[in-house]
């Protein structure tokens, strides 16, 4: 409050007021007429989960490709499963095995960035097992496991596998489509046990 002297006349009080459109004293608006986030809670954490899925996925694209979590996103249509669970331990591997291994085919050579490239396929041959190519169907054992295409989606020539017996600490690798890189090609080839990562686990 303060006072504005008039000459000759009492003193008279003044009050400071409120701009004018606005109300005085303020009034706070009820909760729920309050303003709210664009994004309510579990939006968030769904849009954090996002963020942090294409961080590692640019991670693997970009520096490398090793899975860095146990959960698995198959985004290919190679086998019929989008989740899997990634069990990395030491286990006797048997046919019918879904595993993930790093990718060390010669096709590198033509897509260097298939380098290290972990791939989901399950065991079809193990070591001991014959491989046989009638045309460009191939077997395993007499039991057909795909056959090959000439050329890749570039144009680029495919050559079968070679006919011959899975050596020792290798497997035969299919696919679960007939678009699948697998052990049917030569550029693809047998699968050496080191480079498995695991065993997957479909989730769904």
């Amino acid at each position: 409050m303060s006072t504005s002297l008039v000459p000759g006349a009492q003193d008279v009080p003044t009050v400071a007021r409120p701009p004018a459109g606005r109300s005085w004293p303020p009034r706070l608006l009820p909760p729920h007429r309050r303003p709210r986030s664009a994004w309510t809670w579990p939006q968030q954490v769904a849009l954090v989960a996002v963020l942090l899925l294409w961080a590692l996925a640019l991670l693997r694209l970009l520096v490398d490709p090793t899975p860095r979590v146990p959960l698995l996103v198959n985004w290919t249509g190679s086998l019929p499963y989008t989740l899997a669970w990634l069990d990395r331990s030491p286990r006797v591997l048997q046919r019918g095995d879904l595993v993930v291994y790093r990718f060390d085919g010669t096709a590198i050579a033509h897509y260097p960035g298939l380098r290290c490239q972990p791939f989901f396929k399950r065991i079809a041959g193990l070591p001991g097992d014959r491989v046989t190519v009638q045309g460009r169907t191939v077997a395993v054992n007499g039991v057909d496991v795909g056959t090959a295409k000439d050329r890749a989606w570039d144009r680029r020539p495919l050559q079968p596998i070679a006919p011959g017996v899975v050596p020792p600490g290798h497997f035969y690798a299919q696919g679960s489509t007939a678009d699948s890189f697998d052990s049917r090609y030569r550029s693809s080839g047998l699968v050496r046990v080191d480079q498995v990562l695991g065993v997957a686990r479909p989730i769904f």
